[in-house]
C-alpha cells in the first residue's frame, strides 16, 4: 500500500541507482534500518523530517532536497519533472521560454488594483499570471539544481550562499 503522495522516495532510490549506493548506507547515513529506506523508496512509509535532512545535506543533491521540500509542504512546492530532457541546454531554453510568459503577461494585467477592483477578465489574467510564475519557479528550480549537478557545484553552499546574501542585503532578518 503507498501512502507517500511526495517524491521524496523515488528520489532517493533513482539518486541510490546512480551512485550505485545501497540502502544499507543510506540506512547509516540516516541512523536508521535499511529496511525503513526500503520502505520510504517504496512509498509504504513517509519519510521523517530528520531523516530527509541528514539524507539531502548527506548526499547534497538538487533533486533529492526538491523532494523533501514537496514532502514536506504536502506538494506546495515545484515538483520534480521526470519525464522532460533535463540536459542543461534544454532546461536553459524551456526556462527563459517560461519566463518570457511571465514578462510579456505581466505587462497586461492591471497590477495596481487591489483584488476587489478586478474584474473578472482581469481576474483570469491576474490567475494565468500566477500560474505562468509558477511555472517560471519550477523551471528555474530545474535549472539551478542541474547547474549544481552538471558543474559540481554544492546546492545546499548555493541556498546557505543566496540567504547570506539576502540577509546582507538586509531583505531578511
Amino acid at each position: 500500500m503507498k501512502v507517500s503522495i511526495g517524491q521524496f522516495g523515488p528520489a532517493l532510490q533513482d539518486l541510490l541507482k546512480k551512485k550505485g549506493e545501497t540502502r544499507n548506507a543510506v540506512g547509516r547515513v540516516a541512523h536508521v534500518d535499511a529496511s525503513l529506506i526500503g520502505k520510504i523508496a517504496n512509498g509504504s512509509r513517509k519519510p521523517s523530517k530528520e531523516l530527509m535532512r541528514s539524507t539531502t545535506e548527506h548526499y547534497d543533491d538538487g533533486q533529492l532536497f526538491i523532494a523533501a521540500a514537496g514532502e514536506v509542504t504536502g506538494g506546495a512546492f515545484a515538483p520534480w519533472l521526470d519525464n522532460v530532457d533535463l540536459h542543461r541546454a534544454s532546461v536553459l531554453f524551456k526556462t527563459v521560454e517560461e519566463m518570457r510568459e511571465v514578462l510579456v503577461l505581466s505587462a497586461e494585467v492591471p497590477i495596481s488594483k487591489t483584488a476587489d477592483q478586478l474584474t473578472e477578465s482581469e481576474r483570469q489574467n491576474m490567475k494565468r499570471l500566477l500560474m505562468e510564475t509558477v511555472e517560471a519557479i519550477t523551471a528555474l528550480t530545474h535549472f539551478a539544481a542541474v547547474l549544481c549537478k552538471e558543474y559540481s557545484f554544492s546546492w545546499l553552499a548555493t541556498w546557505k550562499e543566496h540567504r547570506a546574501d539576502l540577509k546582507a542585503k538586509k531583505y531578511m532578518k
